[in-house]
């Protein structure tokens, strides 16, 4: 499993980073953690506001830092 943040590292884009370290640590899930900061890169995925959670390719939040026991459920 591939996740990535896509963000410019405010506030918002580290807590959830920080909530998707503690969804797989909890759940055990092994899993490839990227920060995707470019911000040409986070345009190609279609994401205009920050943080977006990106899970093996697709997109599944954007504009807001969601919970590790919603980002189980994701990832589940």
């Amino acid at each position: 499993m591939k996740i990535k943040i896509l963000g410019s590292g405010c506030a918002k884009c580290k807590k959830l980073y920080s909530n998707v370290e503690m969804a797989l640590k909890e759940s055990q899930t092994d899993a490839t953690l990227e920060k995707v900061e470019d911000i040409n890169a986070i345009i190609d995925y279609g994401v205009m506001m920050t943080p977006g959670l990106v899970i093996d390719e697709k997109v599944v939040s954007v504009g807001k830092v969601i919970s590790p026991k919603d980002i189980i459920k994701l990832i589940s």
